[in-house]
């Protein structure tokens, strides 16, 4: 006999990462008017950092398909060579930087990138001023690179991406469950996220809508209610 539930395949979903897709407030207009500006840095390197899940990656997917940048972890920097890891690009974005780059393959990137006339992104946590690198030929550059925050979401923007986390599963909700979310949930991405996921969770498992009394159940789930 079935008790009511029903079994969740947990099939990832894959985020809209389009420029008509980016949601813009006072959060992150000054990072996307430095995009919009591209190629006119006046450095060979822009820094966009802010917490986690605050659109940095999305940002940096804008900006590779103008610019048709290669997108690096931080990680993969010290795999291969410059032109190798380039790949015939004169642009290149690293995700996830943080001091613990290895300073050496970071600064021979940097130079390859400015001798090709290229531009480099750079997107992570904090401001590479507040790096501790080993290579002062690396502070000195990037600290030269202007660094533009994304601050944690305004109301505007918090709704906004809401809605649009909710619509990137396919899930429908009424404004009276975003107002009653905004009013008591933690302000923050990735709290936003966390709440849309929880919600998927809890509706597909039980087979119900996204309405408020489910909302509520949610928040007291994460502890937020």
């Amino acid at each position: 006999m079935s008790d009511g539930r029903q079994f969740v395949l947990d099939f990832p979903h894959r985020p809209s990462l389009g420029e008509g897709d980016y949601l813009v407030s006072e959060s992150n207009i000054e990072a996307i008017s430095w995009i919009d500006i591209w190629p006119e840095w006046p450095t060979p390197a822009l820094a966009v950092y802010g917490p986690p899940g605050c659109g940095k990656t999305h940002l940096g997917h804008v900006w590779r398909a103008r610019s048709k940048a290669i997108l690096l972890d931080v990680s993969n920097i010290p795999a291969a060579s410059p032109p190798e890891l380039l790949g015939g690009a004169v642009n290149c974005i690293v995700d996830n930087a943080c001091e613990g780059v290895q300073a050496e393959a970071f600064l021979h990137l940097y130079n390859h990138i400015n001798e090709l006339g290229g531009k480099l992104l750079i997107l992570g946590q904090s401001a590479p001023a507040r790096w501790a690198l080993s290579l002062a030929d690396l502070s000195s550059r990037l600290n030269a690179a202007p660094a533009i925050e994304i601050k944690e979401p305004d109301d505007n923007l918090l709704r906004a991406l809401l809605s649009k986390l909710f619509q990137d599963r396919q899930l429908k909700v009424g404004e009276d469950v975003l107002d009653y979310l905004l009013t008591r949930m933690e302000r923050s991405f990735d709290a936003a996220r966390e709440v849309v996921e929880v919600s998927d969770r809890i509706g597909l498992s039980q087979g119900r809508p996204i309405t408020v009394n489910l909302a509520r159940e949610v928040l007291g789930r994460l502890g937020t209610n």
